[in-house]
């Protein structure tokens, strides 16, 4: 009889494995004029440890190549916080996210109580063609029970995405049938838009929320900022906050649509001058006179701090918000034989200014994790004053401005977090997922009516007015569990029925209807749309 592995038990010999190989890979990449005859003789130290587990370890269970699965991210880790490996089926993933679609059945998703709960059907995509609404629940999966605490969001996209053509069975529950409902859907390309929002805020600004860079987000962004422009835009307002990067070739040519001929973008100096490039624009984007800004926080990461700093150390533009992350390593992708692939840094990004945007991981891989932790409890994220600026990295712009360098990009304008209206109940609520949960009954039982609407503008002048949606939710939470505390209430009702709005424009309308309505409360933004109607046509800048 098979019995489940407990992996966990091979973890010391993982780590023992790791250290071994880390002190053969250190002496090895520090004398890079090694002899061939060295480099035969670790490969065979290696082996013989591997053939010594695999032959006299007490265990006979053990796996030697599940051993070297474990041991390799060990390895990784000694080097810098992001050189990486990435299995077979990661490296899958990882590439349909960049490369803009992957084949599966069109939805967006949700765990809520253990449950999969349709947040988005995409239109058009096998999902909507099959017959599933927003709100339904997966309950079953080729006729297998797929709920209850095992289930997480990995296990959903391995059981449900798939080669274009095949077919999957699911079991829905809908509000208003009292029984299952099984759909066959057969798999298709569904496209990631990276572009989430593009809108006119008012008569002159066009806001466009970009999520990642992948190989798709310079057609996407550019159509956005075309749209716009037909649109009466005579300035743009580019949303990277929480776009952690991707490809930085496609940040170069979005960055390009903005800068005059001739204006440095991005280096990269590395160990070897193999490494070491320069990106150029060259005059012929389409936006070079529009007015600029730039909003990051600090989940901005590698390419949107490219973006932000060949924006800022140009003058282009203004950058607003917070610090943003610190990643400035370059990593090149080796594909290994059995279709993994390690990730190695091989070398680092520097702004048109001569920044390096990297922060220091000096101090491993524990405290470089913890530094965002850091920055909430000492203040940072809520006083420009708390930011630790490196003095000895001063570095300046095309007018002069000072800039610094020394770990990711500080904005031209800080604006703290906002902390008003965020109450103990507010957290209570948003914790237990009922934000969302409420917004879904309300789409589901509300379908008919809501289905009709164009566009936000329309769907929010039909919904009820926030006293009898906010009243309504109260009653909602009480009955999850969460009791009805007015004083707390009180304190955080704009927000709690701007969320619910929101929430409910995504689930009828899309992605693209969420940030119109929760964007009319933010405070960055507030701060953007001041910076540009104080700073005019001024462009580039030089008082900042």
């Amino acid at each position: 009889m098979n019995q489940k592995r407990d992996y966990s038990a091979w973890l010391p010999l993982a780590i023992a494995l790791s250290v071994i190989v880390g002190i053969v890979v250190g002496i090895f990449m520090g004398n890079p004029f090694s002899s061939k005859d060295y480099s035969s003789q670790s490969d065979r130290k290696l082996n013989t440890i591997l053939n010594l587990i695999s032959q006299e370890y007490v265990d006979d269970s053990v796996n030697t190549n599940d051993l070297i699965e474990m041991s390799i991210p060990a390895i990784l880790a000694n080097l810098d916080p992001h050189s990486s490996y990435l299995s077979a089926s990661e490296l899958v993933a990882a590439q349909e996210e960049l490369n803009g679609s992957f084949s599966g059945i069109g939805v967006s998703f949700q765990l809520m109580n253990d449950t999969i709960v349709v947040i988005e059907v995409i239109p058009g995509g096998p999902s909507d063609r099959a017959g599933l609404l927003a709100g339904d629940k997966i309950i079953t999966v080729e006729d297998s029970t797929f709920v209850g605490s095992q289930v997480d969001a990995n296990k959903v996209r391995e059981r449900l995405r798939g080669p274009k053509g095949t077919k999957v069975k699911v079991g829905i529950s809908r509000n208003g049938s009292s029984k299952l409902l099984n759909f066959v859907i057969t798999r298709g390309d569904i496209p990631m838009n990276s572009v989430d929002a593009s809108y006119m805020i008012d008569k002159t600004t066009g806001y466009v929320k970009v999520s990642q860079f992948g190989r798709n987000t310079y057609n996407e962004f550019v159509n956005a900022l075309n749209s716009l422009k037909s649109q009466g835009a005579k300035r743009f307002m580019i949303d990277l906050r929480g776009n952690g990067g991707g490809y930085l070739e496609i940040a170069i040519v979005m960055i390009n649509e903005f800068l005059p001929s001739n204006r440095l973008i991005v280096s990269t100096k590395g160990r070897y001058r193999r490494d070491e490039t320069t990106a150029y624009s060259d005059g012929r984007g389409q936006f070079q006179n529009e007015e600029l800004v730039v909003l990051i926080d600090e989940f901005s990461a590698s390419a949107s701090e490219i973006f932000a700093g060949a924006i800022q150390d140009n003058d282009r533009g203004l950058i607003i918000g917070c610090r943003s992350f610190g990643k400035g390593l370059v990593q090149k992708q080796f594909d290994l034989p059995d279709k993994s692939a390690v990730r190695l840094t091989i070398a680092k990004y520097y702004t048109p200014s001569g920044r390096c945007i990297q922060k220091p991981y000096n101090n491993g891989e524990s405290a470089y994790q913890k530094d965002l932790l850091d920055r909430y409890s000492n203040g940072e994220l809520y006083s420009r004053d708390s930011i630790k600026i490196d003095k000895s990295k001063i570095f300046e712009t095309t007018t002069g401005r000072k800039v610094y360098g020394g770990g990711g990009i500080i904005p031209d304008i800080f604006v703290p977090r906002d902390t008003a209206g965020f109450s103990s109940y507010y957290a209570e609520v948003a914790g237990a997922g009922l934000f969302q949960e409420y917004a879904l009954r309300y789409v589901t039982s509300h379908r008919a009516s809501l289905g009709k609407m164009n566009d936000y503008k329309q769907l929010m002048r039909n919904l009820p007015g926030n006293d009898m949606l906010l009243n309504d939710f109260v009653k909602f939470a009480a009955d999850k569990g969460v009791p009805a505390r007015w004083y707390y209430i009180h304190q955080s009702q704009d927000i709690i029925t701007s969320i619910i709005k929101a929430l409910i424009a995504r689930d009828i309308l899309g992605q693209g209807a969420y940030y119109p309505i929760i964007n009319r409360s933010d405070k960055t933004i507030d701060a953007a749309l001041k910076a540009l109607n104080k700073h005019k046509a001024a462009f580039p800048i030089t008082d900042y």
